[in-house]
């Protein structure tokens, strides 16, 4: 099927009938993996990366991996993709990530829903019944680009996929079923490929390449196709089978919940909740049901209800498409004329993290789900995922760029533990419900105590009454009071963790320490609201600021501090003042980049209105360099923080970033000692030359 009738597919009517799909498949049995060198260079029929899994984190590092020159190509054990929303809250670094894709994350802001329509999250009787309590999760400096250029999404997770494939499609990328192949499934896997149906079942590693087994079905048999490659990502999801191949196990708690998840469509609930109490996630407690409703797209009608499965009492057999429907009607209050159940399935709720990211020399890597799954709150799981890819190929193109197998990938274990292991208490996320049964207990006889051990869906019908639930219940009255409390408080369940999205901060790998030893790691996360503090720490994201270039041009257009790096190449970025020891330091980095082979740039931060010196620039401090810029700082008022008190910083210091836009290095306060073997240690720490570092400090 060539791509564009792929598109024009993928983007049709959804399919009229419900579907149970099964849990995933049993264990696969591990294999042995060796060790070799990274890369086998000059044999074309030896593809450099094998992507394996094209949801949202597989094809996001398919991209970013191509627009650095990286071949590669994906593997995907489905023949379609997936029409059912799944994940759909976009966090603000996933957004920024999104920035650097071709106008990705403006396609996103203009297809979405309006904000006002999903800020909110309602608890209640039921969709028509007696509203618990609400939480708007929006606060004004979300929408003021105050500490980001741009806002978090609420857009499913299909419909990204979709903007995903049309960019790869843009790229040249190839869209390949086991029908489509016509004898090429003997050739070479080339890269800029995307083939549906082929499940990976094999990986072994000999003293050169990779070789992966995938299994595929054409004209009704079975067969197998060998691809040769040099590394292999695991990007397949919760339950990996890459993960499972390289023998890595998960950690932590798994199975804390069952869940069944209804996808369906029904215009007339969502004009009624349009125009009557319009949210992201309603919490739905009464006697007949229990379940969480995500508001995908109200004006559109598309939803799915999240229903608590509790085997072995319950059977999957027991959730078909009409009595998903019932179910749904008594959650709504009333019945539906217009409700049309698209898709049934099954999901757990885990907490893991695997033992290790890395196998076989460095060679197989995990990413997104197959490396950490999370519960649902937060939106961690696919925006981390997203993150792991955005750290992970500018650290494959340097390996490949620099032919060291060393570099920086041997980082990679060290730098995804962050983001790896937030919002891994789930506690958070059952607050509410907590609350709600907290000494029920006392008032029902012991008999019925025991029994509703067996069956907890029950004992949530049981006690969510509206009888128990009411003002006039002395014993409601008290639950209300303390589910406002939770509410006003910030204790339930939150859209945005604005601490943990834009502020978690990378602790190892490719960066320096300041000298100072001060490298505390990341408050654990809360389940609450914390907002985010900018800092220029080792390992943090780059804090955000607008600045406007100076050239020649009287535009006075402005951009962000983040978008000084580019997402087409891999470049580090040295922040300077415009001050002349700062001079000295970015003719060091410039000199040491040119030693290791990798391109640098100087960004020479004027402060807000200056005058003298502006008009000039930084030519003749920087000649004969030519890679440099020259900005000033756009302040929202006179007294809003200069970018080095933003910082944290003086502007005697200077900042050095990566190509993911995190910090690598920074000098608080000048240069001590030798500019040249500063920036040599900073560069071979950012780029996982130890061997170097160790000589610095050798002569240090």
């Amino acid at each position: 099927m060539g791509s564009s009738r792929f598109f024009k597919r993928f983007s049709g009517l959804y399919k009229p009938n419900a579907r149970i799909q099964p849990y995933p498949s049993a264990y696969v049995p591990t294999r042995a993996l060796s060790h070799s060198k990274l890369f086998s260079n000059g044999d074309n029929s030896v593809l450099p990366v094998l992507i394996v899994g094209a949801g949202p984190v597989g094809l996001v590092l398919s991209i970013l991996l191509t627009k650095l020159g990286v071949k590669c190509a994906v593997l995907e054990k489905s023949t379609s993709f997936s029409r059912h929303p799944q994940a759909h809250f976009i966090n603000n670094r996933s957004m920024e990530v999104f920035r650097k894709l071709d106008g990705l994350a403006e396609e996103i802001q203009r297809s979405q829903p309006p904000v006002d329509l999903w800020r909110k999250f309602i608890y209640c009787t039921s969709l028509s019944g007696s509203i618990l309590g609400s939480v708007d999760h929006m606060q004004p400096q979300d929408f003021e680009q105050v500490v980001s250029p741009v806002s978090v999404a609420h857009f499913s997770q299909y419909k990204l996929n979709a903007l995903l494939l049309k960019q790869l499609e843009n790229l040249s990328f190839k869209y390949c079923t086991p029908e489509g192949l016509k004898g090429l499934d003997h050739e070479p896997l080339g890269a800029r490929q995307i083939l549906m149906g082929h499940e990976c079942v094999s990986i072994n590693a000999s003293d050169d390449i990779i070789s992966v087994t995938a299994s595929f079905l054409k004209d009704g048999k079975h067969m197998e196709r060998n691809i040769r490659c040099n590394m292999i990502v695991g990007t397949d999801g919760a339950g990996s089978t890459v993960r499972k191949l390289a023998g890595i196990d998960m950690r932590g708690e798994k199975d804390l919940q069952k869940l069944v998840s209804v996808h369906f469509l029904s215009r007339g609930l969502g004009n009624y909740l349009l125009s009557e109490r319009p949210g992201m996630l309603f919490f739905i407690f009464n006697t007949e049901a229990i379940g969480v409703l995500v508001a995908h797209d109200l004006k559109q009608g598309e939803f799915v209800l999240q229903i608590p499965f509790y085997p072995p009492q319950q059977n999957l057999e027991d959730f078909s498409a009409k009595t998903c429907e019932r179910m749904i009607f008594k959650l709504v209050g009333r019945e539906l004329g217009d409700i049309n159940v698209i898709d049934i399935k099954p999901w757990v709720m885990h907490a893991e993290v695997a033992e290790k990211f890395l196998s076989s020399r460095n060679r197989v890597i995990l990413a997104g789900d197959a490396a950490h799954r999370f519960p649902p709150a937060g939106g961690f799981g696919m925006n981390t995922g997203i993150q792991d890819s955005h750290n992970l190929a500018w650290k494959i193109a340097s390996v490949i760029a620099i032919f060291n197998t060393t570099l920086s990938i041997q980082n990679f274990k060290a730098a995804m533990a962050v983001p790896g292991a937030l919002g891994l208490d789930p506690t958070i996320a059952n607050s509410v419900h907590r609350v709600i049964n907290k000494g029920v207990g006392s008032i029902l006889p012991s008999g019925l105590q025991s029994a509703i051990l067996d069956g907890i869906f029950t004992l949530g019908r049981a006690q969510l009454s509206e009888t128990l639930l009411n003002e006039n219940n002395p014993l409601g009255a008290l639950r209300l009071a303390n589910l406002r409390c939770i509410f006003e408080e910030g204790k339930s369940l939150q859209l945005q963790f604005p601490a943990e999205d834009l502020g978690f901060r990378y602790l190892e790998g490719a960066l320096v320490p300041d000298r100072d030893g001060a490298l505390g790691g990341p408050d654990g996360p809360t389940g609450r609201r914390r907002d985010y503090v900018p800092t220029a720490d080792p390992g943090s994201r780059l804090p955000h600021m607008n600045v406007r270039i100076l050239s020649n041009s009287s535009s006075k257009a402005t951009i962000s501090t983040l978008d000084l790096l580019s997402g087409d190449k891999i470049e580090f970025l040295l922040i300077i003042a415009p001050i002349e020891p700062s001079y000295h330091l970015a003719h060091a980095a410039l000199k040491v980049a040119e030693e290791f082979k990798v391109s640098a740039r100087v960004c020479v931060l004027w402060p807000a209105g200056s005058a003298k010196g502006v008009e000039v620039g930084s030519k003749a401090s920087l000649k004969p360099w030519e890679n440099y810029i020259d900005v000033m700082e756009v302040k929202k008022s006179s007294d809003a923080s200069s970018w080095w008190d933003i910082c944290q910083m003086t502007d005697k210091g200077a900042i050095l970033v990566r190509p993911d836009e995190h910090v690598a290095w920074r000098l608080k306060s000048g240069v001590v000692g030798d500019p040249m073997r500063e920036m040599r240690r900073a560069f071979s720490a950012a780029l996982g030359l130890k061997s170097h570092i160790k000589d610095q400090e050798a002569d240090h």
